[in-house]
């Protein structure tokens, strides 16, 4: 019964959307009349409001869908969606304030003496404000206003002009910043747990273990990587759409006729060229410069957006008046001057401790002041000019609600779905389709393509992704990142919105076109177009490192970035490693030789002991790391023989959960059934369970006899590359953490020495001074002690000094007896510490320097730029780690 009230979920949607009815009030209609229906009829024909609902029950499903809501709202984790509103003040106000007109009337006149420069400069500019304003309707708007009669001027062939404009006009949906990416950032995140436990579930049905190892976990993303991951297939995209422009250009003048500026290129143009220029690309430069560059998150960014476009609309809206770049230019001198401080000093409230200090926070305070008056008076401009910012406040707000109230009523929507069942049947089919991931991808990415015929992004993302991207993440066979997802998903609604009859940007078009221009020149010019997005698609596809290469490298090299003992990160920094011993090899090799050839004889036995062994570790690293990969290539080898029977055996299995999950649930409605006739409604149920567990039986006796002993085979295969790898890693730890020890011991020596005078003066504070006030001073110097490597013993006497002073009794006595000691211990330190620091220390560096970062990588605090560049792109890659489930 569930699934006749889930096509009914989807009927009335169908219909609500189809007369025209608002998405954010027929999204949740829609969820609440059928879960009213659904309670309704299990009260009447079954006694029990609960008894068609897949799960739960009516109340438990509203409550869900207010549970979702109070996530887009008051969860603090939850915060990127501030970033909305922002971007959206930032792209009206670049729009209203003629910004957008200027840069294409512009570029117009640059672009136009080449081939098809006409047509080029539409695409350029096309990318300039789809990273600017990123707002679709308004963009293909402007843009077929102000460029579409110019280019039939001109001559260009009217497919190729339309087309050119509304494909131009869609790349605000995939280029960063874009609320696109945004909001399916926010709907990943929460389908990143979601797969997280499916996968952790799949990995303890397979294996029988509880914990699964964090390398097989999914990668999550946020909106920040969203935007890295979409930026180098956006230029894809950009530089496909230029290149089509200009081969059809030279290969037929006529469709687009270069088109000879009027004037001469002279200063006057060269100085209009870089005033419409330069600040949108300056501030798409700190928009997106920011995030990548990890100085601010995307919140931050937008804020930054948003006041950037306020300043560039204080002045445009002024132009030709006297001072109407004074606002911009005291901005300009209040950056500059926040560069100079910061670049000169480190500016922190909350670590104030010097004149300095607050020297330097002073001018960056001073120097804020002159961004807040220049805010304040473009402010003023915008507000008072033809009342543009109030117009463009009104306009955020009613956008920004729309896209909320679609989040919400979105919530209500998914709830419903799952409570009757609807998440468990498209993942059930899903995962019967042959093929495995990618013909469950390429369903998924065609019924998207399909949507948004009829539906805006919004309604896709939050409606669609929530569904069936957990059931892709999981795979692990795959094994893609979200943000890889995300940004497929991105493209993929960025093409539906050209695709004819119902694209979107083709109607915006539509609206500002000439008479002359048909709807059929339209349908023609965007079919290319179509095909590069398309092109677009299957390359960030098959080629994941595009998308996953750039947010690897930022959060690799970023201040917190994960250590290089992070689990995730092994495989690749061995892969790095190994390659630097193949190059390195023999200097590594001479190095340790050299360093076992050094006299440890004066040291204390535990250092020479560990000293020692750590260079035979650190000898036999290298061959235990090749050994690890040519354990791997063992199981490369069996891998494909084995995937077969594997593949075979775990949808046995997986058929069979299903039948489980079948009894569950019909169980749970047999214990429901209440009434006269609920003997007689028992009855079919209880047959279906008995022949379910007749098939579970049927799928035992499928799984081939050979299974157990294959992949206890292959098992083992695995096993012995794990252990090779922990072997590696092992001797890779205990070969250089003892010398980096030891190298700091030594190098605290001459710290060390200028305690000795403040050690020797504490047995007369002892003698003559008060209580209070020796237990201070005997607490200090412990510190101090504490500070130096390897005299936690000489601090261990310090403070039972102190505890004595501070006995019940007068105890200084036993306190002089402990500072004695501690005098003994240091004594016996400097006999063997002095003449090590001048006969080893300089080699031992030396040796730490050459084997660091190889076999003591694992052992920094973070990555070197190199081990960071080499793992992100390791890294980019999609791993099929099936064979571990």
């Amino acid at each position: 019964m569930e699934l006749y009230f889930l096509a009914l979920l989807i009927l009335l949607m169908a219909l609500a959307l189809g007369s025209g009815y608002p998405v954010a009030f027929a999204l949740p209609g829609s969820a609440i009349l059928t879960i009213g229906i659904a309670a309704g009829a299990g009260y009447l024909f079954a006694g029990n409001p609960d008894a068609y609902f897949h799960q739960g029950g009516p109340s438990q499903w509203l409550s869900a869908g207010v549970t979702n809501l109070r996530g887009v709202y008051w969860e603090v984790e939850r915060d990127t969606l501030i970033a909305i509103p922002l971007f959206i003040f930032m792209g009206i106000m670049l729009q209203r304030s003629k910004i957008a007109e200027d840069l294409l009337m512009t570029m117009a006149q640059l672009f136009g003496p080449i081939p098809g420069g006409l047509g080029i400069s539409v695409v350029f500019v096309g990318a300039l404000l789809a990273a600017t304003t990123g707002i679709l309707g308004a963009t293909v708007v402007a843009m077929g206003l102000i460029s579409l009669p110019a280019m039939l001027r001109n001559g260009y062939s009217k497919p190729l002009a339309t087309g050119t404009i509304a494909a131009a006009g869609t790349l605000g949906q995939i280029i960063p910043p874009s609320i696109v990416l945004i909001i399916l950032a926010d709907q990943l995140s929460s389908a990143v747990d979601q797969a997280g436990t499916t996968r952790q579930m799949l990995f303890k049905s397979a294996t029988g273990q509880i914990s699964m190892p964090s390398e097989l976990g999914v990668v999550s993303t946020s909106a920040g990587e969203m935007f890295l991951g979409a930026f180098v297939p956006g230029l894809v995209l950009v530089g496909l759409y230029m290149a089509y422009v200009l081969t059809l250009a030279v290969i037929r003048p006529s469709a687009a006729p270069s088109v000879p500026r009027e004037g001469a290129f002279d200063v006057s143009f060269v100085i209009r060229v870089f005033i419409t220029l330069v600040p949108p690309l300056a501030l798409i430069f700190l928009v997106l410069g920011s995030i990548i560059g990890g100085i601010a998150t995307v919140n931050q960014a937008g804020a930054i957006g948003a006041a950037g476009a306020l300043l560039m609309a204080g002045y445009r809206l002024r132009e030709g008046s006297r001072g109407a770049y004074v606002p911009a230019i005291i901005g300009l001198i209040g950056l500059a001057g926040i560069a100079y401080t910061l670049s000169s000093h480190p500016v922190n409230i909350k670590s104030i401790a010097t004149e300095q200090d607050v020297y330097y926070f002073r001018m960056a305070l001073f120097f804020t002041g002159f961004i807040l008056v220049a805010l304040a008076w473009s402010g003023w401009r915008t507000y008072r000019f033809n009342n543009t910012l109030n117009e463009v406040m009104i306009d955020t707000a009613k956008t920004t609600s729309l896209v909320f109230i679609i989040l919400m009523g979105a919530a209500m929507l998914t709830a419903a779905f799952r409570a009757f069942g609807g998440e468990d049947f498209v993942r059930e089919y899903l995962n019967s389709l042959p093929g495995g991931f990618w013909s469950q991808f390429i369903i998924v990415m065609a019924v998207i393509f399909f949507l948004g015929f009829f539906l805006d992004f919004i309604e896709i993302a939050v409606v669609v992704v929530p569904i069936v991207s957990p059931i892709l993440l999981a795979d692990p066979s795959a094994n893609i990142t979200a943000v890889w997802l995300g940004v497929m998903i991105g493209l993929n609604i960025q093409t539906s919105f050209l695709t004819p009859p119902f694209g979107f940007a083709l109607f915006y078009l539509r609206g500002v076109a000439p008479p002359e221009v048909k709807t059929l020149d339209i349908y023609k010019g965007v079919v290319p177009f179509i095909f590069l997005q398309l092109v677009a698609l299957a390359i960030a596809g098959n080629y994941p490192s595009l998308v996953n290469y750039l947010p690897n490298r930022v959060n690799l090299l970023s201040e917190t970035s994960p250590p290089p003992r992070n689990p995730k990160l092994q495989y690749c920094l061995e892969k790095y490693v190994a390659g630097e011993f193949a190059q390195k090899g023999p200097a590594i090799q001479q190095a340790i030789e050299k360093a076992r050839a050094l006299d440890l004889g004066g040291l204390p036995k535990p250092f020479t002991a560990r000293v020692t062994r750590s260079f035979e570790k650190a000898a036999a690293a290298p061959g235990l790391l090749a050994a690890a990969f040519e354990a791997e290539k063992a199981v490369e080898a069996k891998s494909d023989a084995f995937r077969p029977l594997h593949d075979e055996v775990r949808n046995i299995q997986k058929e069979i959960r299903e039948l489980e999950a079948d009894i569950a649930r019909a169980e749970t409605t047999v214990s429901r059934m209440r009434g006269e006739d609920a003997e007689a409604r028992r009855a079919p149920l209880e047959q279906r369970i008995e022949a379910w567990k007749a098939d579970i039986k049927a799928a035992e006796a499928r799984i081939p006899a050979n299974w157990t002993e294959t992949s206890t085979a292959f098992n083992k295969l695995t096993q012995a590359e794990r252990d090779a790898r922990r072997a590696y890693q092992q001797a890779a730890d205990q070969g250089y953490e003892p010398v980096r020890e030891l190298i700091k011991v030594l190098a605290d020596t001459k710290q060390m020495i200028t305690l000795e005078a403040d050690l020797n003066a504490m047995e007369e504070k002892i003698v003559t001074g008060e209580t209070e006030a020796v237990a201070d001073a005997l607490q200090d110097l412990g510190r101090s002690f504490g500070q130096v490597e390897g005299a936690d013993d000489i601090r261990s006497a310090l403070n039972k000094a102190r505890r004595a002073i501070k006995g019940r009794s007068d105890q200084k006595t036993r306190a002089i007896a402990e500072l004695n000691e501690a005098k003994k211990i240091f004594a016996e330190q400097m006999v063997w510490r002095k003449p090590a620091v001048q006969n080893l220390l300089p080699e031992l560096e030396q040796y730490e320097l050459t084997i660091r970062d190889t076999i003591g990588a694992r052992q920094q605090q973070r990555l070197t730029e190199a081990q960071a560049l080499s793992i992100a792109a390791c890294s980019a890659g999609h791993r099929d780690v099936s064979l571990s489930f």
